[in-house]
């Protein structure tokens, strides 16, 4: 499985989806590589000293010397790896513009290590450029993390026909495996109503695990941990577990 996580939105949870569904499937002592291609590094940021990176996914991108093993470092889960983002990765559009293969430059890298890795998570910016779709082309689901909030779906039309065209030509294979509720308040009316929204236009691809608004969540990548060890019995935690098994089940 190679699932990218992807919503053009900032701020709906994906990188603290990326960091935590990754840690829960690595706990389940499957080798798991995550691979974060946003420039902001901030999934990186939760499990690597950024100091101590001196290479990352821009010169795997980039560089035909530079592999993906190259760049690949431990985390202290040992059965979880990453390879880490720095914000270099904001100049790759620039950098290969006019590239024929460059929507395919990840889908090329990623194949020498798909032996050592049965699961690959795949954190993408918050939008539809090239970073987002070397992440598409590459992987084989898609999850979309949807904020709970009034303005949830405001941009998912583009992001649906994206994927479409990527399904089109370079990725037939593509398949969203579920929409997954973050920062969800279940006391509002609003957040209710936000619910039932999302599952008119998802149906039953809207995971039934639903993630909550949590303090947890949010403090656990400033200790350079997932919510597994700094929280294990936070409400963030069994939520991020019971998403992981229904991830399991239906890829």
């Amino acid at each position: 499985m190679i699932l990218a996580i992807a919503n053009q939105k900032g701020g709906v949870g994906k990188t603290t989806t990326a960091i935590n569904l990754a840690a829960a499937l690595a706990l389940r002592q499957k080798p798991t590589l995550l691979i974060d291609l946003d420039p902001q590094a901030n999934t990186s940021m939760s499990y690597v000293d950024l100091r101590e990176v001196h290479r990352s996914m821009y010169d795997v991108m980039v560089e035909p010397t530079v592999r993906l093993p190259d760049v690949i470092l431990p985390t202290a889960i040992p059965t979880l790896s990453i390879a880490p983002a720095r914000i270099a990765l904001a100049k790759l559009e620039a950098r290969m513009t006019g590239d024929l293969d460059a929507p395919f430059r990840l889908k090329d890298r990623l194949a020498e290590v798909l032996d050592r890795y049965p699961q690959v998570i795949i954190d993408c910016p918050p939008a539809l450029g090239l970073l987002t779709v070397n992440a598409l082309v590459a992987a084989t689901h898609l999850l979309i993390p949807i904020q709970s909030s009034y303005f949830a779906l405001e941009g998912t039309d583009d992001l649906l026909e994206t994927i479409e065209k990527v399904r089109q030509r370079p990725n037939p294979e593509l398949r969203i495996l579920g929409v997954v509720i973050t920062m969800h308040d279940k006391r509002t009316a609003l957040g209710r109503d936000i619910r039932q929204q999302i599952k008119k236009v998802f149906g039953d691809k809207v995971f039934r695990t639903v993630i909550s608004k949590s303090v947890r969540l949010e403090e656990s990548p400033a200790y350079r941990e997932s919510i597994f060890s700094f929280a294990p019995d936070s409400s963030g935690a069994t939520e991020y577990y019971s998403l992981c098994e229904e991830v399991i089940d239906r890829a």
